[in-house]
């Protein structure tokens, strides 16, 4: 398989626990369909309902993707400012160099910020159940007598 921007050979290397199609020469690599998911399940484990939208609308590009030829199709990853590219036939996702940490960094992030609007949700709900136990309308009425 050729890199579809330097047109070099990619290889098989493994990078975060995964298999990917490698380029030595620009250091972009391409992902099948399955292992962008996995990746972001390195740092992503609440599920993949709760990552959002991950290409919302997508722009043609002059790049050929290496599997079928096709030209590929930029978007903004999961509307982050992170410009990847994505087969139209749904064979993979070329990264750039390094996006890949990249794409684990934003995955951390939504994560947490997940985790902490479940939680602030839960203790709203808590306080709201205080506001509308007996015993608290009670002292309010109390207060007004």
């Amino acid at each position: 398989m050729k890199c579809p921007k330097c047109n070099s050979d990619l290889t098989s290397v493994v990078r975060h626990k995964l298999n990917m199609n490698y380029c030595p020469s620009c250091k972009g690599m391409w992902l099948e369909q399955q292992e962008l998911g996995e990746l972001e399940d390195e740092a992503f484990d609440i599920g993949d309902d709760a990552k959002g939208t991950l290409a919302f609308s997508t722009t043609p590009t002059s790049t050929k993707c290496p599997e079928c030829n096709s030209p590929l199709q930029k978007f903004n990853y999961r509307f982050y400012d992170l410009e990847m590219e994505l087969c139209p036939n749904q064979h993979g996702y070329w990264l750039d160099e390094d996006e890949d940490n990249r794409v684990l960094e934003l995955m951390k992030q939504e994560e947490k910020d997940v985790k902490r609007k479940v939680l602030a949700e839960d203790q709203w709900n808590r306080t709201l159940n205080r506001l509308r136990s007996g015993s608290f309308l009670s002292k309010l009425r109390n207060l007004f007598r």
